[in-house]
């Protein structure tokens, strides 16, 4: 088992399959697309241990607390990290997270989408140390999400090749 999987085990996280979209939708795209020493990682959202999209649903600021949407940016990662395995196989060949894109399904007048996207960087630099997991980010607010889902990310990583 690589470093960052015995790390995740030891907090009692699970990385869930991929993603299972709802009824009658086609995601005709690559979730992570790997060039020479780069990962492009797609935007992904809270999974549940079954893959589908995990609850509860809906905007920051209205239906969910900032506690709420930090734990769907958290989840975001374990699905993000679960689309690099299967694309490296190892996630002990992340060299760096270099990007992260957050963003949050905002109510009118929401403004704390960096204290929510915490909850992702966070987890990964807990994962990968203050070196490897630190990154550049943003953290916007978005009008609306798919499917409801509270939170979207998407980024980009360097991986030994």
């Amino acid at each position: 088992m690589s470093q960052i999987e015995t790390r995740l085990a030891a907090l009692g996280l699970v990385l869930p399959p991929p993603a299972r979209p709802p009824a009658g939708v086609v995601l005709p795209f690559e979730f992570v697309l790997v060039r020479g020493d780069r990962a492009l990682i797609s935007g992904h959202g809270p999974q549940q241990a079954d893959g589908s999209f995990a609850s509860p649903r809906g905007k920051l600021g209205r239906e969910l607390t900032v506690a709420q949407g930090r734990e769907a940016a958290r989840l975001t990662a374990l699905s993000i990290l679960g689309s690099l395995k299967r694309a490296l196989g190892d996630l002990d060949r992340v060299r760096a997270w270099t990007r992260v894109f957050g963003m949050v399904n905002s109510a009118p007048g929401f403004n704390n989408q960096p204290s929510v996207i915490n909850g992702f960087s966070e987890l990964i630099i807990e994962l990968y140390g203050p070196d490897r997991g630190a990154h550049s980010r943003s953290a916007v607010g978005m009008a609306e999400l798919p499917w409801d889902i509270p939170v979207e990310i998407e980024g980009e990583v360097e991986v030994q090749v």
